[in-house]
């Protein structure tokens, strides 16, 4: 993630709780700075929504 150069942060990252992430990429992720936002289980226009 080199968006520092580019004058850009990550503040969050919307994920699915599904076991393709696992706790050590949000361990990596939290060290950054970025906050892990799931989604709710069965809610297919919620990234849309949170998007917004």
């Amino acid at each position: 993630m080199g968006l520092e150069g580019a004058g850009s942060s990550i503040s969050y990252l919307i994920r699915d709780p599904d076991g393709r992430s696992c706790a050590a990429f949000d361990e990596v992720l939290a060290d950054t700075g970025t906050q892990v936002v799931l989604t709710e289980v069965r809610m297919p226009r919620m990234n849309a929504i949170m998007e917004s």
